[in-house]
């Protein structure tokens, strides 16, 4: 049976939000309702920011309520407020009760993923830098060095992992509606990209995608893990102010290619995760250097040294610079990264060097320091 907008009210309309027994439907509180040609169904549920420990609860249960209809594939519900109007524009905040309390005071060590110690961000300004294969070789040179690791694909629009690791696919649904991550090279991985076609085009709204991130991060059993290394999406919108809210993270890195063009956007992404208190772990510089592989000359086509000079100036730490090179690109497409595919090979080395560097860090930062509330002005 396809699932309709009307079977999902049906649905809603028995989920209470108060003493009174009021339906979530009849409530007022109930947005838009998007029923996609893949069967995935999402809302929003509108509270006021003090509400948002007790509404937890009726997002769930609207959430389960929807899950239960036939033919539904995945629902993503998410808990917004509003700023009283004079104190400006409007305040969107995701589902999860750990990550939704309004107050900087209420915001404390629970808001840990239980298990996780540390919690990195792998971010870039810009698309096309190649973010993902730096974060998905990142995660294996932290697990060569001895780590428990994972990987988390927030890229929603577009991800990554399933292809750069190879691996095919859903993840098992565990009790409690929690999802088991995919394995892959002794990591452990989630991604939207295991949740739905590989050709379909996720239109979704900012709250959606708050959503479906907060859900990959608290509603998968991570288990005990030393690290677990987030590929962002590419720029500073809503879902990296998702993440610096709905968990504490260790730190951010960011990848960039030399180009003047790049380092603008990377300039932007430091600043971002400055203003919201996230410590920085260094810049990448990716496709640094192109050496012919037929006459052996070294070509800097994007230019070369520019994300180190502008670590720099911005006074962060410079990871190391990763080359254009056709074995890379291979191997990644492959679903065999490099760090596992050579592990002594020149390439991997330059990984596994930035994850030392990266571990160094870490090392020295508290792993409980709790996320910022984000508020926009």
């Amino acid at each position: 049976m396809a699932i309709t907008r009307e079977h999902v009210l049906q649905a809603l309309s028995t989920i209470p939000v108060d003493a009174s027994g009021t339906s979530l439907v009849t409530s007022g509180r109930l947005s838009e309702v998007v029923v996609d040609e893949a069967a995935r169904v999402m809302f929003s549920i509108f509270i006021e920011p003090a509400e948002a420990a007790s509404m937890e609860t009726v997002r769930r249960a609207a959430e389960t309520a929807v899950q239960g209809l036939p033919g539904v594939k995945a629902v993503f519900a998410s808990l917004t407020a509003e700023r009283p109007a004079s104190s400006g524009p409007t305040v969107v905040r995701s589902s999860g009760s750990e990550a939704r309390r309004p107050a900087a005071a209420q915001q404390s060590k629970t808001q840990r993923i239980p298990g996780v110690t540390h919690v990195i961000a792998v971010a870039s300004g810009k698309g096309g830098v190649g973010k993902s294969t730096t974060a998905v070789n990142l995660a294996l040179g932290l697990k060569a060095l001895g780590l428990r690791v994972g990987l988390l694909d927030a890229d929603i629009y577009g991800p990554s992992m399933p292809k750069l690791l190879g691996i095919h696919g859903k993840p098992n649904l565990l009790e409690g509606r929690i999802l088991e991550p995919m394995e892959a090279y002794g990591i452990k991985v989630m991604s939207i990209g295991f949740l739905v076609d590989e050709e379909a085009a996720m239109i979704w709204r900012g709250p959606m995608v708050m959503s479906a991130i907060t859900q990959m991060l608290r509603e998968v059993a991570w288990g005990d893990l030393d690290v677990l290394v987030v590929d962002m999406p590419p720029g500073t919108g809503d879902a990296q102010l998702t993440m610096a809210q709905a968990t504490p993270l260790a730190g951010a890195i960011i990848v960039s290619t030399p180009q003047d063009l790049a380092l603008i956007d990377a300039r932007r992404g430091v600043a971002m995760f400055k203003r919201v208190e996230i410590p920085i772990l260094g810049i990448v510089e990716n496709m640094a250097t192109f050496v012919c592989p037929h006459c052996g000359q070294t070509s800097h086509i994007f230019g070369h040294g520019g994300a180190r000079a502008e670590a720099q100036r911005l006074g962060v730490p410079f990871l190391g610079e990763v080359p254009l090179n056709m074995t890379i690109r291979e191997l990644s497409d492959s679903g065999h990264p490099v760090v596992v595919a050579d592990p002594e090979g020149p390439h991997a080395k330059i990984y596994k060097d930035i994850a030392r560097q990266v571990l160094a860090s870490l090392t020295g930062t508290a792993a409980a320091r709790a996320a910022p509330r984000i508020v926009i002005e």
